[in-house]
């Protein structure tokens, strides 16, 4: 099931968020080998994370992570204008109906509908909450996940080439794509909707 989840609210449910950390450090320190922070207890955390994220995860039946990703608005710091502007020639994105996302992970072994229920959980997020876009840097290994779901961003800009090439591109949140995700997670319409209204307290009115 996916889960929308604020920072504050991850004490509620401590082993979903353990294993979404150890996770995260699993595939971003050990097997990819980005050089970001593990702490002792083998989290991989950083500063935004200290910002009262919003997390989608994908909480498996036994409670633990199954995936994950992390959305924040674009109006505060965020890593594509902190760390990234060379992807949007030195142009800041920065906008109340643009949020970024980030921390794409996926536990070991997980499902390929994983990927789909994610960038599921994106779009829903961005039609409850009036976003135009969602923006979002990624690595090249990516862009097959992208294309698999069947929304993929348009591309702002890229550096490297190869494996080593990363791109930071948009999203548009647009009903047109729901269909579409909601086929590839293997979800249905009124559990999706479910999901959100059990996150959010209310539920859009279907299309």
């Amino acid at each position: 099931m996916l889960r929308y989840l604020y920072a504050d609210q991850l004490t509620n449910f401590p082993r979903l968020a353990e294993t979404m950390f150890k996770d995260r450090a699993e595939q971003f320190h050990t097997r990819l080998g980005w050089e970001v922070e593990v702490d002792d207890a083998g989290y991989e955390c950083d500063s935004y994370d200290e910002m009262n994220p919003m997390y989608i995860i994908w909480e498996k039946p036994d409670g633990t992570h199954g995936g994950s990703l992390r959305l924040l608005p674009t109006t505060g710091d965020h890593m594509l204008a902190d760390h990234f502007l060379n992807l949007t020639d030195g142009v800041r994105i920065e906008s109340p109906l643009i949020w970024e996302c980030t921390r794409f992970c996926l536990a070991p072994g997980a499902e390929a509908t994983v990927s789909s229920a994610l960038m599921l959980g994106v779009l829903e997020v961005g039609l409850h909450s009036g976003l135009t876009h969602v923006a979002g840097v990624f690595d090249a290994r990516m862009i097959r996940v992208y294309a698999r779901v069947g929304w993929g961003p348009t591309i702002l800009g890229s550096d490297g080439t190869g494996r080593e090439a990363i791109s930071a591109g948009l999203w548009p949140c647009e009903e047109s794509y729901r269909a579409r995700l909601l086929g590839r997670a293997g979800v249905s319409d009124e559990l999706s909707r479910h999901w959100m209204s059990r996150s959010f307290g209310m539920q859009r009115a279907a299309a």
